[in-house]
């Protein structure tokens, strides 16, 4: 996993709250913009940071692409912290 990527898409107060959204289940981009007072294209753009960190899915079905959360990564960085923290160790 590249934490530099995760960690660099999580500072971002904007894709937090994307990730946020996305825990109710899965969005399409427009359902995503129309929660934020910016621009589609400034939302594509966290989107993308978003997939290339991993952080979400994307799914395509007729004419819509569909964005889910990938929790799988987010519990990856809390095992790391975890582990860096020495909790479970004794």
């Amino acid at each position: 996993m590249a934490f530099a990527e995760t960690f660099k898409a999580l500072s971002d107060p904007v894709r937090r709250e994307i990730l946020n959204l996305l825990k109710g289940g899965r969005m399409t981009a427009g359902e995503i913009a129309a929660r934020f007072d910016t621009t589609a294209a400034t939302v594509s753009y966290h989107l993308s940071q978003l997939k290339k960190a991993g952080l979400i899915f994307e799914s395509r079905e007729k004419n819509y692409i569909y964005y889910s959360l990938n929790a799988s990564v987010l519990e990856e960085v809390l095992l790391w912290l975890q582990d860096l923290k020495g909790e479970g160790k004794k």
